[in-house]
């Protein structure tokens, strides 16, 4: 059997069906979890490092230790944008994953940022159990990935500078908004854009290259983004900005698991969607009191408001990402029909 330490010399991680054992009926299986999030300990930290801890350590016992997980916070295995792809070729086994960083690579992801379609937590929710969300994880099951737990987050936005709140606020600024129908939405107000993952953002801000970033409450405070910002926009109460960050693992490392080992997989990850949405929303409300207590000026969005960006959305983004595929324009209307 291959050592641990012989494995990770590869440029990718080497999928868990490398790793089970030549003859063994059912050996002791390891998987790789990677993230781009700040590391933690299973009690404190990050929700999303804290959800991929509770995940190894639950899967580890109802297994019986025949599965068992590592964690790569920070991006240290893979780097952040490289993870869906990874995952899709067998490379990589889990990630929790932004799912519309992939859009450059599957368009049809992007309806996991899709401003002003989810506004709520009970809304995102629900996609699960709807026809948008069989439709929406056989899509991806085609694609090489399978969706273990759902996590919605809402987000608001760090500003060095002047507050990013309405629409009207946007005109000359340079934003990260997240995803490409974003970016779109922003365009359209006036800003000028530019893409790269959450746990760029400091530094794209510290150095100017980056005016207001667009990202979750959880990554608002994770990424420390108050040091470098004197205005929040908080979406505690209201929000245009929901990403699907969901924990994905590639479909053919799971397809070669016995079949109760994947019943293990798939009931522990369901089982953490309520921690996890417990996690996004906590974060909503801790975030103003971080910004305050680093003397920002902060600013709670409202329904108003969210409408105006959601306008600006239904004409622009929605269009755009509907006309991309059939699948997209599928997603685009099963996902309306799941009321706010």
């Amino acid at each position: 059997m291959l050592s641990r330490r012989h494995l990770i010399a590869s440029a990718f991680a080497a999928p868990a069906i490398l790793r089970f054992g030549i003859g063994a009926a059912q050996a002791a299986t390891t998987l790789k979890i990677s993230h781009q999030f700040p590391g933690g300990t299973i009690d404190k930290g990050d929700f999303r490092d804290r959800l991929c801890r509770m995940f190894a350590e639950e899967v580890k016992k109802r297994s019986g230790g025949d599965i068992s997980a590592e964690i790569y916070p920070n991006s240290s295995l893979i780097k952040t944008n490289a993870q869906f792809s990874a995952m899709r070729k067998g490379a990589l086994d889990i990630s929790l994953y932004p799912m519309p960083y992939a859009g450059g690579e599957v368009p049809e992801t992007n309806i996991g940022l899709m401003p002003g379609l989810v506004t709520t937590y009970d809304q995102g929710t629900r996609w699960k159990t709807s026809p948008v969300g069989k439709a929406l994880s056989d899509f991806l099951a085609d694609k090489g990935i399978i969706l273990l737990t759902w996590v919605w987050q809402a987000g608001g936005v760090a500003s060095r500078s002047r507050g990013l709140v309405a629409p009207e606020d946007a005109k000359g600024l340079k934003v990260r908004g997240g995803s490409r129908e974003m970016d779109m939405v922003l365009q359209t107000a006036g800003a000028s854009v530019l893409s790269v993952p959450s746990n760029e953002i400091y530094t794209a801000m510290q150095t100017g290259a980056c005016d207001a970033g667009l990202t979750s409450s959880t990554s608002l405070i994770s990424f420390r983004l108050e040091e470098v910002s004197k205005s929040l926009t908080s979406g505690a109460k209201a929000s245009y900005w929901f990403m699907l960050e969901p924990l994905m693992m590639s479909k053919s490392i799971f397809d070669a698991l016995p079949k109760n080992h994947q019943d293990i997989i798939l009931a522990v990850g369901a089982e953490l969607e309520a921690f996890g949405r417990k996690g996004a929303q906590d974060d909503d409300m801790e975030v103003a009191s971080v910004y305050q207590k680093a003397g920002a000026t902060v600013t709670e969005l409202d329904i108003a408001t969210v409408n105006k960006w959601r306008d600006i959305a239904r004409d622009t983004a929605w269009k755009d990402y509907g006309a991309k595929t059939k699948t997209a324009a599928n997603l685009l209307k099963l996902a309306n029909d799941v009321a706010a």
